[in-house]
């Protein structure tokens, strides 16, 4: 019975040793075609940065045409006393400038063949769309700010205007970054002295690890008690922006700080978008890239128009306008 009982195990054992020498076995590569692959809905892409000018200086009226002419005072009146009940009231006289906010045209085309469109998963024009205003933006920033591929019709930029007004701080290795802000000849001081207040700073990003950098006298940060809360940059009580659009230019300036009320824009025509199905794209060289119809391409044009100033009125502080500017740069030295 015993020996009956012993068969019956060993019939259901398996016999491990046939497999010793077998090392083929179904593996990924062999399964690949049979294993799914999650598709991602969602395309990932960096966060979309605006004009960092367009957020920090002052929307005038939409203008109606080309040529906004903007009235800046130029002579500041007098007032006098007058002697006794009957003393003779003296007269004054003011004056204003005129300067003109010139609108120009920013724009862009970007031609996809259709069949790339049909056969997308995702909607190609709305991830475009906040793209080219990207691009709009920095162009708008780098004109402005450092003159960078400007028009011919527009003032000289930011930089270049405190530059000539020689509203500039250099920071030289080993200087006091503190001093050379904060201080009686720093960069706020400058912007003071023409008779504005700063209420704003744009700065190029790495001017954030400087700040953070800064200590007082018994070694604690500045700008972070600790490491746990984050870090709010500002500076007097005025905030600061750090444009990461890639139109600041850190070796024309790693910080601009200025009353941004002063630096006025208009809209001729805001973003608008338009798709065109028939027509030719050309080239700069005028030759032509693309015909719409005959290539079976959708192009979306984007077009915007706008101008800027800086009024930089007469005050009782400066009344030179050489030497009055409501921006100062701090940049790099040697």
């Amino acid at each position: 019975m015993m020996e009956e009982n012993s068969d019956m195990k060993n019939k259901y054992m398996m016999n491990l040793h046939i497999f010793e020498n077998d090392v083929n076995i179904i593996d990924r590569t062999g399964a690949e075609s049979l294993i799914p692959v999650q598709e991602s809905n969602e395309i990932i892409q960096g966060i979309i940065t605006q004009s960092a000018v367009l957020q920090r200086g002052r929307k005038l009226p939409n203008m109606t045409s080309k040529q906004y002419k903007m009235p800046v005072l130029d002579m500041l009146p007098i007032a006098y006393f007058v002697n006794g009940d009957s003393g003779q009231k003296k007269t004054t006289k003011m004056a204003w400038d005129k300067k003109f906010i010139i609108a120009e045209e920013i724009a862009v085309i970007v031609p996809i063949p259709e069949a790339v469109l049909d056969d997308s998963e995702y909607d190609i024009w709305a991830e475009t769309k906040p793209r080219i205003i990207e691009a709009f933006g920095k162009k708008i920033d780098g004109a402005i700010l450092f003159g960078d591929d400007k028009p011919a019709s527009w003032r000289a930029d930011v930089v270049t205007t405190a530059n000539t007004a020689k509203s500039v701080v250099t920071l030289g290795t080993g200087d006091n970054l503190y001093d050379k802000i904060m201080g009686e000849e720093g960069s706020i001081a400058l912007i003071e002295n023409s008779g504005y207040f700063v209420n704003g700073h744009m700065a190029d990003i790495s001017m954030r690890a400087k700040l953070r950098g800064l200590k007082n006298a018994n070694g604690d940060p500045l700008f972070k008690s600790d490491m746990q809360s984050g870090t709010t940059y500002s500076l007097d009580g005025s905030p600061m922006n750090f444009p990461n659009n890639g139109s600041f230019d850190k070796s024309k300036a790693l910080m601009i700080s200025g009353d941004f009320s002063q630096l006025v824009y208009s809209i001729r025509q805001d973003i608008t978008f338009k798709l065109f199905t028939e027509g030719v794209v050309q080239n700069t060289d005028g030759s032509i890239a693309y015909n719409l119809m005959q290539n079976d391409m959708v192009a979306l044009r984007a077009v915007m128009r706008l101008g800027w100033e800086i009024p930089n009125p007469i005050n009782s502080i400066q009344k030179d306008k050489t030497k009055r500017c409501p921006f100062a740069v701090l940049k790099a030295g040697e």
